[in-house]
C-alpha cells in the first residue's frame, strides 16, 4: 500500500485522545512511507495529521474544492495540493490516488466521505480497503447504525 486517504474533522474535538490518535496515525504513516491523502487544511484534526506526518519524514498530499481555496489556509508544508472544481471531483480525486480509506472523528463532511467510499466498494466500482479509527468509541454509534440496517 503506498498511500491512504484519512477522512477526518477541521476541528479538533472535545477529547485530547483524538487529537493523540491523529498523531500517532499520521507517525506511522510516515514510518511506513505511506502517502496520507487529505483535505489539504491546516486547523483541527486535519493539523494535527499533516503536522505528524511532515514530522516524521512522510509525505502529505491535500484535496480540497476551488470555492474554498480563497476561504480556507492549507498546510504550508504539502507535498502537492490539488484543487477540484467541485466536491464531486474532489471525493473522485481522493478515491483514485488513495490505496485504501481511513476515518477518524469528524463531522458531516467526514461521515460523506466515508460513506461514499464504502458504497461504491459495496457496488464493485473499487476494491480498496474502507475502515474506521474508532477513537474512544466515537464510531460506536455508526456500528450499531450498521448493524440494525443490516438485520432489517
Amino acid at each position: 500500500m503506498h498511500s491512504i486517504c484519512i477522512f477526518l474533522g477541521s476541528n479538533p474535538g472535545n477529547d485530547p485522545a483524538y487529537i493523540q490518535a491523529t498523531a500517532a496515525l499520521g507517525h506511522e504513516l510516515a514510518r511506513q512511507q505511506i502517502t496520507c491523502i487529505y483535505g489539504g487544511s491546516c486547523t483541527g484534526l486535519m493539523k494535527h495529521l499533516a503536522d505528524s506526518v511532515l514530522g516524521a519524514g512522510g509525505k502529505v498530499v491535500g484535496v480540497t474544492v476551488q470555492a474554498l481555496k480563497d476561504k480556507e489556509d492549507f498546510h504550508p508544508g504539502l507535498s502537492q495540493l490539488h484543487v477540484m472544481p467541485t466536491l464531486h471531483e474532489r471525493k473522485a480525486m481522493m478515491i483514485d490516488l488513495a490505496d485504501g480509506f481511513i476515518a477518524l472523528p469528524g463531522g458531516i463532511g467526514t461521515y460523506d466521505e466515508f460513506f461514499e467510499v464504502c458504497a461504491l466498494r459495496q457496488l464493485g466500482f473499487h476494491a480498496k480497503p474502507c475502515g474506521v479509527l474508532n477513537v474512544n468509541g466515537f464510531y460506536n454509534p455508526l456500528q450499531l447504525m450498521l448493524a440494525t440496517a443490516e438485520q432489517a
